[in-house]
């Protein structure tokens, strides 16, 4: 099934590329390797604002990082010239997630965006991964992840 097909099949329409909101460009493709700025987290067109184990449980964290891993579709097929049929396989996904002292479940916000990798992608999803906890994110987002490809 292709890519287009699963997204389809998701409910998945791929956003255009959003504007930098700071001195950066979107994507950066260095050789085989396509690196995307960090995406935060929006819900209605505007910053998901919160912050986890503070007011915001692990459950509404994952769908924001779900959110994310849309945007970053969106990019990547920017990057891929249209065309997410290029990647070959989703190397890292690096995720900084906005919580509270004391609270231990960014990997299971990180998993919202993992898992629909590999929804989408398949064995070509599959990543390695590092999720991190800090005190505060642009806009008072509460996640940001930035992802690497492999493309042709």
């Amino acid at each position: 099934m292709s890519i287009a097909q699963r997204l389809q099949d998701l409910g998945i329409e791929l956003p255009t590329v959003a504007t930098p909101a700071a001195a950066y460009v979107p994507f950066v493709r260095s050789g085989d390797l396509v690196f995307l700025s960090g995406h935060i987290a929006r819900k209605d067109g505007k910053p998901w604002v919160g912050q986890l184990g503070a007011g915001m449980a692990t459950a509404e964290g994952a769908l924001a990082a779900r959110a994310v891993a849309v945007d970053l579709m969106g990019t990547l097929q920017a990057a891929t010239g249209g065309d997410l049929e290029r990647v070959r396989r989703i190397v890292k996904v690096m995720s900084l997630v906005n919580s509270a002292p004391g609270y231990t479940e960014h990997h299971l916000v990180t998993n919202g965006c993992s898992e629909l990798l590999g929804q989408v992608f398949g064995d070509k999803g599959k990543h390695a991964r590092s999720a991190f906890g800090v005190a505060q994110l642009p806009l008072g987002a509460c996640v940001e992840i930035e992802l690497i490809a492999e493309v042709d």
